[in-house]
């Protein structure tokens, strides 16, 4: 089911990029530390469904409070001359690593796992056909 809203989602976004017009400089770092939170919150989603505790609501509110909140200490920076938005890069990044390694170990793990099963059937197998 996640599988089938990540395909309509980066669909939609293609069609919807393909046809829009492009963004200008003045906003084009908004939409950068928005898609970096969004990013961070995809990560965080799959991560919790392979764990098992996937929640929409909290997934739903996440992706959008995350860019939104970005998206303000961006603008709260460029009014006060600082650099905030670096600290929200530091921070998302650094969760979309975690959660990767996280993706990443129980993929690798499910893979071992099988070969392990493949392995030991061909042994009870072969035990089998020796006798």
């Amino acid at each position: 089911m996640i599988i089938i809203a990540i395909l309509i989602g980066c669909i939609l976004g293609a069609i919807i990029g393909i046809n829009s017009p492009v963004i200008s400089y003045t906003y084009s770092g908004y939409l950068a530390i928005a898609i970096i939170a969004a990013l961070d919150s995809v990560f965080g989603g799959i991560t919790s469904v392979l764990k098992g505790n996937f929640e929409l609501k909290v997934f739903i509110s996440g992706f959008f409070g995350n860019a939104v909140l970005s998206m303000l200490l961006t603008w709260l920076g460029v009014k006060l001359n600082v650099d905030i938005y670096l600290a929200a890069i530091v921070v998302f990044v650094g969760r979309m690593f975690t959660n990767l390694a996280i993706i990443r170990r129980y993929y690798i793990d499910k893979w071992s796992e099988m070969i392990k099963k493949k392995s030991e059937l061909l042994k009870v197998k072969k035990q089998q056909d020796t006798k």
